[in-house]
């Protein structure tokens, strides 16, 4: 698993303070949407943005087919109330991109893709020229991705993930810390799930074991939570934080925000006052448009990916792309593919810096399942779905089945696997159907653990829609992801 110790040597400022502001991804269509409710409401919302040029390099968008909109956020302390998470000396001036999002949008408008560019991404940043002053600032090799804001302003960001990803931006939304807190709260908070109960005096996030609605403050302090969630590294944050994007989409999809304009107009006055957009992005032809396209957009194709990466060869506190699925990736996206298939398949393991080929079948059994210590939780809400479970796996060869705890009932079905017992809980998770995303290590387990969820109350198999490839980590926004406490990593 990749990612960056809290207490990294050489840092271009402060870890402390991140991640405040992800909510503006997930509701790139609600924030917009609200354009419709009339012309004097969307001129006021138009008003509320800042703006400037959208790629400070040589490139320029399409004018149709695909939508791409990189979605960033800044560690700058500028803005009311932002003072209160450190000082504007621990934000290095106008700030550095702690948060990157790519949301792309189909061609069709059948499906978006949201993929995660770490922060700790080394990246080569081109030649781009400040808008305000005329500085140019020249190409730099193996920078920070987070750093290229601050050569001339986000259109350099711009700038470095079209010659990173082979795209062509189309727009950009720069978000303050007030955006999650505002946002959370205007739309009636948002779920999320915790598999043990959670304390983190550094983020200030308190919750309870289980489903709990979170809004304002400890909206924010879910999404910047560093030592709560699993290794305390950027894959945990990003995971933690891709689950909050899919239960908010789930919320308002199902409760019918996008048709409902006094709400949406309630809630993009709320988001616009906390987004600086390029140029095209706030005209309000564009904004409209975007609206229109991303409405209809089902849950099961939107999906939320982390960029494939590993350690940076020169530095192994940074990370850089893991070229072949990387490349994959990005491919997909400059060719309009969709990402998922249909049901679930083999998964990377995230303590191993071994890939599975992508496209290969899956793999006989490599595991002799008398071995493996086995133990099925009910936590689905049904009495006896540990034993119905527990009797599948019987008989499949696994002997030494146990039954776990009951404890607190939980949205998604997950298998946990202790260390060496990867590949089995590989094999457990295909024979069940749980998908790549509810795999997860833990140190809190010795062989694997099967936690049967509320999506898994019958039958011997998990139905789901469609799912990412095991090269991939992330979630569509159909699917119900909890998230692993901390642990001695």
């Amino acid at each position: 698993m990749s990612s960056t110790p809290p207490d990294a040597p050489a840092r271009p400022r402060p870890r402390r303070w991140s991640r405040k502001r992800w909510a503006a991804v997930a509701l790139v269509a609600v924030l917009i949407a609200a354009l419709g409710a009339g012309v004097a409401a969307t001129w006021r919302l138009q008003s509320n943005l800042d703006t400037s040029p959208l790629d400070l390099g040589d490139g320029t968008g399409p004018e149709s087919g695909p939508l791409d909109i990189l979605v960033m956020g800044t560690d700058t302390r500028d803005g009311e109330g932002n003072e209160r998470y450190g000082d504007d000396e621990d934000s290095s001036g106008a700030g550095l991109t702690d948060v990157m999002m790519l949301v792309h949008v189909n061609e069709d408008r059948s499906g978006v893709t949201v993929v995660s560019l770490p922060r700790d991404l080394v990246a080569d940043i081109p030649r781009c020229t400040d808008p305000e002053t005329g500085e140019v600032h020249p190409a730099e090799e193996d920078a920070m991705l987070n750093s290229a804001i601050a050569n001339g302003g986000p259109g350099c960001t711009v700038a470095t993930v079209n010659e990173m990803t082979g795209l062509k931006i189309d727009h950009f939304m720069l978000a303050d810390f007030n955006a999650v807190k505002e946002l959370s709260s205007t739309v009636g908070g948002v779920e999320v799930c915790v598999n043990e109960a959670v304390d983190d005096p550094k983020s200030g996030l308190e919750l309870p074991a289980g489903v709990s609605s979170v809004e304002g403050e400890q909206a924010l302090a879910f999404l910047r939570s560093r030592a709560a969630f699993g290794d305390g590294g950027d894959t945990s944050r990003i995971r933690s934080q891709q689950s909050f994007l899919a239960s908010l989409a789930r919320k308002v999809k199902d409760e019918g925000t996008l048709r409902d304009l006094p709400r949406l107009y309630e809630i993009a006055d709320v988001a616009t006052r906390n987004l600086h957009v390029d140029e095209g992005l706030g005209s309000v032809p564009t904004v409209v448009g975007l609206a229109t396209a991303v409405r209809g957009i089902d849950l099961g194709a939107m999906v939320f990916v982390t960029v494939p990466t590993e350690p940076y060869t020169a530095d192994p506190n940074r990370l850089q792309l893991e070229e072949e699925p990387a490349e994959h990736l990005f491919e997909a996206l400059r060719e309009d593919r969709p990402l998922t298939s249909p049901s679930a398949e083999p998964a990377e393991d995230p303590t191993s810096t071994t890939t599975p080929t992508p496209g290969a079948a899956t793999p006989a059994p490599t595991v002799d399942p008398t071995t493996v210590p086995l133990t099925v939780a009910n936590v689905s809400g049904v009495d006896g779905r540990d034993e119905e479970v527990a009797a599948v796996l019987e008989a499949e060869g696994y002997t030494a089945v146990e039954s776990g705890p009951q404890a607190t009932e939980l949205p998604g079905t997950q298998v946990f696997f202790g260390t060496g017992w990867y590949g089995a809980a590989v094999e457990v998770a295909e024979l069940l159907g749980v998908p790549s995303s509810q795999i997860v290590p833990s140190t809190d387990v010795a062989g694997v653990f099967v936690s049967v969820g509320q999506d898994f109350q019958e039958g011997d198999r998990l139905e789901l829609g469609p799912v990412l490839p095991g090269e991939f980590n992330g979630q569509t926004a159909e699917q119900y992801t909890c998230q692993e406490a901390a642990g001695d990593w």
